[in-house]
């Protein structure tokens, strides 16, 4: 059978399950124009050409939220849309080493917001969380360190 399927093609993306010291999660908040509203997530971003996904991943984490990490742990890929567009998602889990100053794209402003385990989880369960890439890398890093 034949079928004809619009297809949205789309590079690597990343996004990164940050802990400090203290246990807690780093998330943060923006406005989303696509929802026109302010949404709730993990830092993430796009690859730039000829970057690897964790260095983009440590990257979008130091820009969004100041946080700085030496490495990242590689959790798994999610294809967040599979009907219609080819991106994928590296999430990747990491330590925060430091605390420093955000650099924001020019077109961003986001506030960071620091959760314990059981606070993110319970901003799940009151559906608080609608970012699809955000609930799946939390399940992701959930499955891969228990408590």
């Amino acid at each position: 059978r034949k079928s004809v399927r619009e297809i949205v093609r789309h590079g690597v993306a990343v996004a990164i399950v940050a802990q400090l010291a203290d246990g807690r999660f780093v998330f943060i908040r923006q406005f989303r124009k696509a929802m026109e509203r302010i949404c709730f997530e993990l830092p993430a971003g796009n690859c730039d050409p000829g970057e690897s996904e964790e260095v983009t991943a440590l990257r979008e984490l130091r820009e969004e939220t100041g946080c700085v990490a030496e490495s990242a742990e590689l959790l798994g890929p999610i294809y967040p849309s599979v009907g219609y567009c080819t991106e994928r998602i590296d999430v990747y889990f990491a330590k925060v080493m430091e605390q420093t100053d955000t650099a924001f794209d020019h077109d961003e402003d986001i506030e960071t917001v620091l959760l314990s385990e059981q606070e993110m989880d319970e901003m799940i369960r009151a559906n608080q969380v609608a970012d699809a890439k955000t609930l799946a890398a939390w399940m992701l890093y959930k499955t891969k360190h228990p408590v």
